[in-house]
Order: structure tokens, then C-alpha cells, then sequence
């Protein structure tokens, strides 16, 4: 069993299809076939089954697969020792970023970090905060970036901005300027899934004035900024969302603002607490004024 078998096994069992793992690995199908192939026939375990058109992780498959990235973030974790001590400046750093973050705040940072660093080859998965900060925890994302809080003893947080959060309506919404418990309540709402930070500060506010946000009329749950934006946008309801989202729709004149105090909420840079940082995150945390002292 070799590390290449390894990764090209969570390539495809995070897809489920061996093409796409294979152009992401920039191997051909028949060679990603191959090593799963060899792996499975080495130890007369079935780690994928066909359904339908597609494939889906076995029984046992499922359990590998933590076992597979455990091993492959230790490995990754030996790599980047040596780098460190070669002094190297050639590498790859994998990052996971919350969906606000990751389009209105990371990528000048990106961008900036790129052309000072040209031989860094950067990877970046996006998510909700919650599935952000697993990425992080299972080693499968070495820097993680979310909004609000995390309750995770193995990762260490440290602050990297703030973001204001607005209360948004369409313009022929009935709300005025401001709004009162009564009409919070009785109106419509349109919100981001449970697990991401917008979702959190929205039920965070609602709680802090004594409203049970499982008592609000949900009227849709979508797993996008863009999709709520154009949800309220037609009309289906009000939301809570990041000023630096709802700017476009604001000034086309397409949401409304309404006034409702809401706290800001920070940015956090997350990492491993018992793992070396790279050279490249120690490189990228540095670029950001976060202390690179781990």
C-alpha cells in the first residue's frame, strides 16, 4: 500500500467518481482504476460498489477512508518537518474557508500571497463553518477560516476581521425602517443551513431577545449566500446576512436595509493545536499579522 494509493482512494471516495478524481489528481481513469484495483485485490475488500451509473463507499470502505486520511495528514505532517528544516519555499498549502469568507474576504489575500509566492501551490475548499472546522480537525485542510464561534479543543483560533451583519428585505416588503418582536415573529424567513455562521449569528440575535428561533416561520433553507440573497430578493421572506453580501443587491436597489441592532461577528483563522504548521502556512498566517510562533 503506497501513499499515491492513498490519496487517489479519498480523491474518489470524497466524489464518488473515478473521472473526476482522476482529472483533479491529473491522472488518467484507467490509472485511478487501477490503484483502487490493487488496493481491493491486495486484501479482498470491496471498498466501492456500483449504483446505478455511479459508485458509493462499501461498509468498509467508509471505514478506511478515516483511517486512510489519519495516515495521509501524518505523512503530510513528516513532508513538512523536512521542508522546514531544508528551509524550502516550495510547497502546497490546502485551505478551507466558510462561503462568505471565501468570496468577499480570502481572496485578495490569496491573490496577494500568490504572487509573493509563486512556487506555493494553494488549494481551497469551501463549505459551512462546521464542515470547515472538521476539514481542519481530520487534517484534510491545513488552515481553516470561519465566521463565529467553534468549539473545538484540538484546533487553536485566532481573529482575522470583522463583518457587519444587516437585516434584509425586498423593497415591497411590508416592514418600514425598523421592526418590532411582533413582526419579527409573523414574517417569513429565509435562511442559511444550520452549521453555518450566518445561520448562528441570526439565531444568536434572535435568542439574545428572548425570541425562540425555532418558533420563526422558516420559509426556506438554502445552502448558499447567493441562493438566500435571491430568495429575499423575490419576495419569499426576510434574512440575516453579511453586509459585504447583500452590498450588490443594496445598491441596485433589489434588498432593502432594515434597522435591527446586530452584533458584528469575526473572522477566525483556525489550525491543528498539536500539529507543525508548514513553511507555506506559516508563510500565509504571516502575510495575515497572525504570530507564526507554533
Amino acid at each position: 500500500m503506497t501513499l499515491d494509493q492513498l490519496r487517489i482512494f479519498i480523491a474518489v471516495a470524497a466524489r464518488e467518481h473515478v473521472k473526476q478524481a482522476a482529472s483533479v489528481l491529473h491522472l488518467s481513469p484507467s490509472a485511478v482504476s487501477a490503484a483502487i484495483q490493487a488496493l481491493e485485490a491486495r486484501h479482498g475488500v470491496p471498498l466501492f460498489e456500483r449504483v446505478g451509473r455511479g459508485i458509493r463507499l462499501t461498509q468498509a470502505g467508509h471505514l478506511f477512508l478515516a483511517q486512510a486520511q489519519t495516515v495521509l495528514a501524518q505523512a503530510d505532517a513528516a513532508e513538512a518537518l523536512l521542508e522546514e528544516l531544508a528551509g524550502g519555499t516550495r510547497g502546497r498549502l490546502v485551505l478551507g474557508a466558510s462561503q462568505t469568507i471565501a468570496s468577499y474576504w480570502l481572496p485578495r489575500h490569496l491573490a496577494s500571497f500568490r504572487l509573493a509566492n509563486p512556487e506555493i501551490e494553494l488549494e481551497l475548499s469551501i463549505g459551512n463553518s462546521a464542515t470547515v472546522a472538521e476539514a481542519v480537525r481530520q487534517g484534510r485542510a491545513e488552515l481553516g477560516f470561519i465566521e463565529g464561534e467553534v468549539q473545538e479543543p484540538d484546533l487553536l483560533r485566532t481573529q482575522v476581521a470583522r463583518d457587519a451583519m444587516v437585516l434584509l428585505v425586498a423593497p415591497g416588503h411590508g416592514w418600514g425602517r425598523k421592526v418590532n418582536q411582533a413582526e419579527i415573529t409573523a414574517t417569513p424567513w429565509v435562511l442559511r443551513e444550520p452549521g453555518s455562521g450566518t445561520r448562528a449569528v441570526f439565531e444568536t440575535a434572535m435568542a439574545a431577545r428572548d425570541i425562540d428561533p425555532a418558533s420563526l416561520n422558516l420559509a426556506l433553507e438554502l445552502p448558499s449566500n447567493e441562493a438566500v440573497r435571491g430568495a429575499v430578493e423575490a419576495g419569499l421572506g426576510a434574512t440575516i446576512l453579511s453586509s459585504s453580501v447583500a452590498a450588490p443587491s443594496l445598491e441596485a436597489g433589489l434588498l432593502r436595509q432594515v434597522e435591527f441592532p446586530l452584533p458584528d461577528r469575526s473572522f477566525y483563522l483556525l489550525r491543528a493545536a498539536k500539529t507543525r504548521s508548514s513553511p507555506a502556512a506559516r508563510a500565509f498566517m504571516a502575510r495575515l499579522g497572525v504570530s507564526v510562533a507554533q
